[in-house]
């Protein structure tokens, strides 16, 4: 409550730089994201009512989503994880554990806008997502598997006609906490940019939204160092994106602690092993 209220104190205060902020949000999530995001949104969903008519149980059906997720991205992953607890085909301890595990950025995000836009480099993009979807895979393979027993899923009708449905609420909340986000750092930044070094600066953005940081990232930095420090923000991600998981979570009733620890994990060893193989 305190810390709405002094948010809202600043937006009231600086209406200027908040609706400078709201436009680069906007510009951020039409150019960078939303592209990258809707599509896939859609034909996982789509994928994911077309494939629940057949029987997968154990690793295989962990497999299945973790693919799909891998495809679509974050918060693809969260929102499948949340279709399936929500037609009891995942128990809250299969959904809460899958949910930090399958959290990867979307290939096409990491290979168009990160390495063509950004880096003019895809072989780094082919490395990360390397390292990182077999870091994950190895993870799967050891997890246990929950026997639940569930009803047999039916058929989905108008399965594509629902899948659109269904990406739109995802979409809105990705829209919406990155306009949101965007807001407050220009905010924010404006007030501490007199008082913080360019570094600071840089990891206020990438922590409060991931895009942003990886942007200033790209004009501060170059060689080794940017390449580890955009593999640090797409690992670690931001508030921004932690939160669209914590919404589409928190609508299935998934627990998001075992989501938070392995956050905390990946964020130390995915950069970790990518400085010991590749730098």
């Amino acid at each position: 409550m305190i810390v709405c209220s002094l948010l809202l104190v600043l937006l009231l205060l600086f209406p200027g730089v908040a609706h400078e902020g709201a436009d680069i949000g906007v510009a951020l999530f039409m150019d960078s994201l939303f592209p990258y995001l809707l599509a896939y949104l859609i034909l996982t969903s789509w994928l994911l009512k077309l494939t629940s008519p057949i029987p997968l149980s154990g690793r295989l059906n962990y497999l299945k989503i973790y693919i799909l997720s891998a495809l679509g991205g974050f918060p693809t992953g969260a929102s499948i994880i949340a279709q399936l607890r929500e037609r009891d085909e995942l128990s809250e301890r299969q959904a809460s554990i899958l949910l930090g595990i399958c959290h990867c950025p979307s290939p096409l995000f990491v290979i168009g806008f990160v390495g063509q836009d950004l880096l003019g480099d895809t072989a780094f993009s082919v490395r990360y997502l390397l390292l990182l979807h077999v870091f994950s895979l190895i993870l799967l393979f050891f997890l246990p598997v929950y026997t639940k027993k569930t009803k047999p899923p039916s058929i989905v009708r108008n399965a594509f006609t629902s899948s659109i449905k269904e990406s739109v609420p995802t979409v809105l909340v990705v829209g919406s906490t990155i306009i949101f986000f965007s807001t407050i750092y220009t905010v924010l930044y404006n007030l501490a940019e007199p008082l913080l070094s360019s570094g600071q600066l840089l990891f206020l953005a990438a922590s409060l939204e991931m895009t942003n940081g990886l942007h200033e990232a790209h004009t501060l930095m170059s060689g080794d160092l940017l390449h580890l420090v955009i593999v640090l923000f797409l690992t670690m991600q931001s508030l921004s994106i932690h939160l669209q998981v914590a919404v589409i979570a928190k609508a299935a009733a998934i627990p998001l602690s075992n989501y938070v620890w392995m956050r905390i994990f990946y964020s130390i060893a995915i950069p970790f092993l990518y400085f010991i193989m590749f730098i």
